[in-house]
């Protein structure tokens, strides 16, 4: 049971603490699958009905955070752990999708763990949150973790080449945050240049 708490906790902490975001949450749960598809590891329904109510529980965590703290973390100085940049990254994202952020942002690194925060600060309507929030962290939490089990079950010892899994799972998982940073830099001039004519 060691590994099973291990692992709900590190998930809980990745989308319910603003200092988890730096923890491997795609990879963690990929990995998770892969050691499940083992025999006697792991049980793969064990992970996703605990990873599943960790990811769940993680989020509405974030949200009573916002909920009560959301003005002050705004103003909030930066430190190792906290950087406003982070919170104004997932203000973006949150304009730009809406309620649909708590589920997109489950796939997103750093944003995943501000997200429920931003929402909380800016008071969405609790039932609407949990909606969303339920559907993102049941879909996040059985998606990566599936894929991991039948990716052990499709390709035989590929546990030998674990890291080469866990860089690609990486890899993918931080593409949608270069894309938004060279949207982000592509409108900046553009937003600019009119003031710039004057």
């Amino acid at each position: 049971m060691g590994g099973y708490a291990a692992l709900v906790g590190i998930v809980f902490a990745e989308t319910g603490l603003l200092a988890g975001f730096f923890l491997p949450g795609d990879s963690l749960l990929v990995t998770a699958g892969l050691l499940a598809s083992s025999e006697g590891a792991l049980n793969v329904w064990m992970l996703v009905v605990l990873l599943s109510a960790a990811a769940i529980a993680g989020d509405s965590t974030g949200y009573a955070i916002g909920y009560h703290l959301g003005p002050r973390l705004f103003n909030r100085e930066d430190s190792r752990v906290f950087h406003k940049d982070h919170l104004a990254r997932t203000q973006r994202f949150y304009q730009k999708y809406g309620a649909k952020t708590i589920v997109l942002a489950r796939f997103v690194p750093i944003v995943r763990t501000f997200a429920p925060t931003v929402a909380g600060a800016g008071k969405m309507h609790y039932r609407t949150f949990l909606l969303f929030n339920i559907i993102g962290g049941i879909g996040w939490a059985t998606g990566m973790t599936l894929a991991g089990y039948f990716l052990g079950r499709s390709i035989p010892n590929i546990e030998r080449h674990l890291h080469w899994v866990i860089g690609v799972v990486i890899l993918l998982s931080i593409l949608p945050i270069v894309y938004e940073w060279r949207l982000s830099k592509r409108s900046r001039p553009a937003t600019q240049h009119p003031t710039a004519s004057r």
